[in-house]
């Protein structure tokens, strides 16, 4: 790399909004395969992210998923207070990683070298159709929360779900009482139905946590430039994902260059202070192709971004700016 672009990575805010590393701590396979726990304090070789690599990789905040996978979903609740105690567990046994529940844990993280985590939800199938349950997480720390993840749930259908329908009149609740307590709303996997369900209720910022760009590679995952418009006019962001599913139909095609045409793309629609990071590490089969290897390849997003011809600050938003503006409007 450059020294230059090194330089500016390792001083910049870099937030990624969405991983799935709480399953490889507790040996829950997002596809369905259990596999052997992997301890996240520790430096290791398999998925694509841990507290020593994200720190080499320059990440100042990272949210980190609670997601129930399809065949957890009959005790979604109890298995998603098992991942959040596996993380509150983590935080007691290292101090690289610090809980983070507002923008100023993110820069005390930072100033001291270590690694801000914020708790998230994928999935309100954690929260049955019970606003108690939503704000009993709340209260242990969780700061994020996707109302679907592709299935249909009480709050809406997912993107993948058959059928019609957006959010129901529970999950129009939900986003109220979300905006209420101090939550940030994620619009990621939604149907598009439930997305403009949510656009005409939102009153603060959206996101879409981890999603590309429609008109790049047209799949149900990704937004569409009025999609992205509208979660842009609440004064929230996308953030770019590195799954390659969602990157380009070839795997073949899937790199780092492919990924920054959504960058390009949804910047040409929506500016610079809309865009962010949303890796989804430890969420996707390499198989459908490869971004970066793993998170200590973040830098080379930086430089990658500076030859496109981004501005130093511009890049500095879409690191982390962006959704440390976010952070702030909703969190506080």
């Amino acid at each position: 790399m450059r020294p230059e672009a090194l330089a500016l990575h390792r001083d910049s805010v870099v937030v990624d909004g969405h991983c799935d590393s709480v399953l490889e701590l507790l040996g829950f396979g997002f596809d369905g395969q259990d596999a052997q726990p992997r301890d996240l304090a520790v430096r290791g070789s398999r998925g694509h992210a841990d507290i020593p690599r994200l720190l080499d990789g320059g990440v100042t905040a990272q949210v980190f998923a609670l997601f129930t996978d399809d065949k957890y979903v009959p005790d979604a609740a109890a298995h998603t207070r098992r991942m959040l105690e596996a993380m509150e567990a983590l935080f007691e046994r290292t101090d690289r990683v610090r809980r983070a529940l507002s923008a100023r844990d993110v820069e005390e993280a930072k100033a001291a070298g270590r690694l801000a985590a914020f708790l998230g939800i994928e999935g309100g199938e954690a929260i049955g159709e019970s606003l108690a349950e939503l704000r009993g997480f709340y209260a242990r720390g969780v700061r994020l929360m996707g109302l679907t993840w592709n299935r249909r749930n009480a709050l809406g259908r997912g993107a993948a779900a058959e059928g019609t329908g957006g959010l129901t009149d529970f999950g129009r609740k939900v986003v109220a009482e979300m905006e209420r307590l101090g939550m940030i709303v994620d619009a990621s996997h939604l149907s598009d139905e439930a997305l403009t369900d949510l656009l005409a209720v939102a009153r603060r910022p959206v996101v879409a946590s981890h999603s590309n760009s429609r008109a790049v590679r047209d799949h149900r995952r990704n937004l569409t430039d009025a999609q992205a418009e509208g979660i842009a006019a609440t004064g929230g962001l996308v953030a770019v994902t590195f799954a390659g599913i969602f990157v380009d139909e070839a795997p073949e095609k899937v790199c780092l260059a492919r990924l920054l045409d959504h960058v390009d793309r949804l910047v040409s629609v929506v500016g610079t202070d809309h865009v962010g990071l949303g890796s989804d590490f430890d969420g996707f089969l390499d198989k459908n192709g490869t971004v970066l290897p793993d998170c200590t390849g973040l830098p080379l997003l930086t430089e990658a971004l500076l030859d496109r011809g981004y501005a130093p600050e511009e890049v500095r938003a879409v690191l982390g700016g962006n959704w440390m503006r976010v952070i702030r409007d909703v969190l506080g």
